[in-house]
């Protein structure tokens, strides 16, 4: 899509800030230490503020518009529905919604053709998590460090990063264990295989000692995003199936971040050929034009549900002007190839990019990822791999990269960062030249970051 003109306008954006400043409670932050650019539009891969800078969004939001912004096609789908039917209860079967599930359900690996529709990504894992707790008549559930569900009560508990912490009262029945990651494996591995067998061992090990009979579920995200974009070694995903079915404990991937396109396939367990009891969505399915997220469940999960009320709801269950977006996406992604788009061109030029920037740059520690589903580990010496931050690092001690964002920006990208670690996700739908148009801007935001290695 070809960018349009850009109008500055200095004192609307002006006007923005200061309503912002005033009244916004922004997340995930202390309000006085924050600095919120005013952004006056957006479309396509980029966005563009009030004094007319234009932003090419390597972030894709929160790793969400996989189609970009403004598609035509979408906003027609929201306005049409809009005029026929706004909102209706959840209770009732409207066409959107139902054609919504419909084209959701035919896209999920194996038998998850039912769908339980959410607003977002955090209450989806909600219910799964209440779902296979009600199907197994278990207590427990079982996450990954380094992994993130949601900042709701439940998803936030499960979550294995830092924004846990502050919520964590340690009763929410939830139990930690370390999941595969080479470059920085707690099992002193030293290959792909050794990192998958030991895993799975610590796994096992983990269950026994936590009783198998307590445990209603495992929930990984398929490929961990906001935590690192760790791609798993081929078998560990199907160990942990077989590992499920064993002791009757309900596998749940979430793939509110990996689905929709994101890693170059509908769904990132489809690279896997891996098929969970229950599986999260969000963002992709409608590129977060209109909230939406859901459950994905399986055959076996739904017959509990058949003839015992399932004890949960939401009022805007299934919203209409939400499932018309992502009955606009799905059909959109489907016409114009865009998962297809987003496997080629991640394999093609992403890929081979990045690994080239790795070569030129000596604070580029590891690169990783599939489709459009990339991570940078950026380190202070790449034979130790320090980190270039420390762990979960703030204010003077994240200078560093403080100096590679405000590089990248100023090269005209906006990177998605995330302690030292920088993330490659833009729109599943963007181009080879915007593509090549990033990777030269992170070149030289990465020359940034190299003043501060050993």
């Amino acid at each position: 899509m070809t960018p349009q003109p850009i109008q500055p306008d200095p004192r609307a954006g002006a006007a923005v800030k200061a309503a912002d400043r005033a009244h916004v409670f922004h997340s995930w932050s202390a309000q006085e230490l924050i600095d919120p650019l005013a952004v006056a539009g957006a479309e396509g891969s980029y966005f563009w503020d009030y004094d007319g800078r234009r932003y090419l969004d390597f972030t894709s939001g929160l790793v969400f518009t996989n189609i970009g912004y403004q598609h035509p096609k979408v906003v027609a789908a929201i306005q049409e529905q809009a005029a026929r039917m706004t909102t209706f209860a959840p209770a009732f079967a409207i066409e959107a919604r139902s054609e919504a599930a419909r084209l959701i359900a035919e896209r999920t690996p194996g038998d998850l053709d039912k769908i339980f529709f959410t607003n977002a990504g955090a209450d989806a894992v909600e219910h799964a998590v209440r779902m296979a707790r009600l199907h197994t008549g278990r207590p427990k559930v079982l996450s990954a460090y380094r992994s993130y569900h949601g900042g709701t009560q439940q998803a936030v508990n499960i979550t294995g990063d830092p924004r846990r912490w502050a919520s964590d009262s340690g009763s929410a029945g939830v139990v930690r264990f370390w999941a595969p990651f080479l470059y920085r494996s707690r099992f002193y591995a030293e290959t792909e295989e050794q990192e998958c067998a030991r895993a799975l061992e610590h796994l096992e090990t983990t269950i026994a000692f936590e009783g198998p009979g307590t445990i209603a579920a495992i929930v990984l995200e398929t490929i961990p995003g906001t935590a690192g974009i760790m791609v798993p070694p081929p078998g560990y995903l199907a160990g942990v199936r077989e590992i499920c079915d064993r002791h009757g404990i309900v596998f749940v991937l979430d793939e509110v971040m990996a689905g929709f396109g994101r890693t170059g396939s509908w769904f990132a367990a489809d690279l896997f050929g891996v098929v969970p009891d229950l599986m999260t969505f969000a963002k992709g399915v409608n590129s977060g034009y209109v909230p939406l997220g859901g459950v994905a469940i399986s055959a076996e999960i739904a017959e509990t549900f058949a003839r015992r009320p399932y004890p949960g709801g939401l009022t805007y269950s299934g919203h209409p002007l939400a499932c018309a977006a992502a009955v606009a996406t799905i059909h959109v992604m489907a016409e114009e190839g865009i998962v297809e788009n987003a496997a080629r061109l991640g394999a093609e030029v992403v890929g081979p990019g990045l690994r080239e920037l790795a070569e030129r740059h000596r604070s580029v520690g590891e690169v990783r990822g599939v489709g459009m589903f990339w991570a940078l580990e950026l380190v202070r010496n790449k034979e130790t791999r320090e980190p270039l931050v420390p762990y979960n690092a703030a204010g003077e001690a994240n200078a560093a990269m403080a100096a590679f964002g405000a590089a990248a920006k100023a090269a005209g990208i906006w990177p998605f960062i995330n302690m030292n670690r920088t993330h490659v996700v833009p729109p599943c739908n963007a181009t080879e030249a915007e593509l090549k148009e990033g990777l030269a801007a992170l070149d030289t935001a990465l020359s940034a970051a190299d003043e501060f290695t050993e």
